[in-house]
């Protein structure tokens, strides 16, 4: 089976709803990530727990630090309308004299986590998973009224930009099908440890490690609502034991024992496809 070019199209789907995320690095080169993505088939051994460091909590200046003054040459992406919530590269001093560690930093809008107590229980709950496929939490900060995160760095990044930002690159099936699977191993894992609602799941969600593995980003766990209680995004994922209405079972992949809902805001299954015609 051939592969179909990854490109931005135009159309009435492109047209009605730009997409809520929006990326700010340079183009790639021609033989630029995606490549080394499709030469890599089999799947490398799990990394070692020791690599992802236990959950900290970070101090503002910390964070301002390791993003050089959140510059707005370090977001590489934001999502929202009003008040996005912003994301940054960043590099974290490593203790020790130890090499610097690169980060990604997401700074939330002002008021989106009004109780810091709740902030930090939710982080703390979410920061204490570590996966192989999964881009795990390593820190929050909560300083007046500033709500922020911290997770591993994904260097390649997502699904999103190496389907249909990048005209000269395709996605072969062969790693269509691993990010499928590394991702429901993500979401089996995450289900097992008591949380297993992921929201708003969609190609800007996994990322793609420094070896061209798939990741699924842990800020998708997070609850942000005013009251802690109501989930700020499309709720895309829901085990079974939690969806009952069998209309909204679409789809199941890999296992079999997970299924799959989606609005038309969250069509993951159709991003991995490379399907426009929904």
């Amino acid at each position: 089976m051939g592969c179909w070019r990854s490109s931005l199209r135009s159309g009435p789907h492109a047209a009605e709803k730009p997409p809520r995320h929006r990326h700010r690095p340079p183009p790639p080169p021609t033989n630029g990530p995606t490549s080394s993505l499709n030469a890599q088939q089999a799947a490398p051994p799990a990394r070692a727990s020791g690599e992802v460091p236990a959950l900290a909590e970070f101090s503002l200046a910390e964070l301002r630090a390791a993003t050089a003054g959140f510059a707005p040459g370090n977001i590489v992406s934001e999502s929202g309308e009003k008040a996005p919530n912003l994301v940054y590269r960043g590099q974290l001093r490593g203790p020790g004299g130890a090499p610097p560690r690169a980060v990604a930093v997401k700074k939330f809008a002002k008021l989106a986590w009004p109780d810091p107590k709740q902030f930090a229980e939710e982080a703390k709950g979410v920061g204490g998973l570590r996966h192989r496929s999964m881009a795990n939490l390593i820190g929050y900060c909560c300083d007046g009224d500033d709500r922020l995160l911290v997770a591993e760095f994904m260097p390649n990044d997502t699904l999103a930009k190496h389907l249909f930002h990048w005209e000269n690159q395709t996605i072969e099936w062969a790693m269509r099908l691993r990010v499928a699977y590394y991702i429901s191993q993500a979401l089996e894992y995450c289900s097992t440890k008591g949380w297993p609602l992921y929201h708003d799941l969609n190609a800007y969600r996994v990322l793609f490690d420094e070896n061209g593995d798939p990741r699924l980003s842990c800020f998708g766990l997070m609850k942000n609502s005013r009251d802690g209680k109501s989930y700020s995004t499309n709720l895309a994922y829901t085990p079974p034991e939690y969806l009952r209405n069998v209309k909204n079972m679409l789809f199941s992949i890999c296992s079999c024992q997970y299924n799959w809902w989606f609005s038309a805001d969250n069509h993951f299954l159709m991003l991995l496809l490379q399907r426009h015609d929904f």
